[in-house]
């Protein structure tokens, strides 16, 4: 079973790849007041079909979008040794990286056109240690609750063996996305100034 879940996995890896190169693989970062004015998914389409590049942190830390669903988004992440901590084991970092991913994209597929979010909250609880043994993990979020102001969700860092690495639950703060991509506008202005 757990042979059979991680080839699934793996070849579910390489169709993202796959359709993300024949869509011209786009390699920068997405500009925010690009998509202001579409609902929160049409971002993470325009990801699949290689429109708009997927996050660049995966590239860092070697973890792939899998699926966005409304309310729903996997992250798939390869444990290696360059993650590790002094004790040799993956860093905490990394496991709430992969987890905020995924609890941070559950919660924008939800938006509606206009709207954005950010973090407030973060919490994650570690329940095992992870090492490059662990050939794959997917970080699998689901939204609780989504509102005006506030939206609410929640995430498993589980193995193909269904074994629990870690869970995670965040509060995101909702607002008006242009009025958040003109304050991203402004702050670069003043940095490139």
């Amino acid at each position: 079973m757990t042979e059979d879940r991680l080839r699934q996995w793996l070849e579910e890896e390489r169709l993202v790849l796959e359709r993300m190169r024949a869509g011209g693989g786009a390699s920068a970062a997405a500009d925010p007041a690009a998509f202001a004015d579409k609902p929160g998914i049409a971002l993470f389409d325009a990801m699949f079909d290689g429109r708009m590049p997927g996050p660049p942190i995966g590239k860092t830390l070697d973890f792939i979008l899998i699926a966005v669903r409304p309310g729903e988004a996997v992250f798939q992440g390869q444990p290696l040794a360059r993650h590790y901590n002094p004790l040799g084991s993956v860093h905490g970092g990394w496991f709430a990286t992969l987890l905020d991913s995924a609890l941070g994209c559950a919660v924008h597929s939800m938006m509606p056109a206009g709207k954005a979010y950010t973090t407030l909250e973060l919490k994650v609880n570690m329940i095992r240690s992870l090492s490059e043994r662990v050939p794959r993990v997917r970080a699998e979020g689901r939204t609780l609750h989504v509102g005006a102001q506030t939206a609410i969700a929640e995430a498993r860092l589980v193995g193909p063996d269904d074994r629990l690495y870690a869970h995670a639950t965040t509060t995101c703060l909702v607002f008006d996305a242009r009025t958040g991509a003109a304050r991203v506008r402004g702050d670069q202005r003043q940095a490139d100034g």
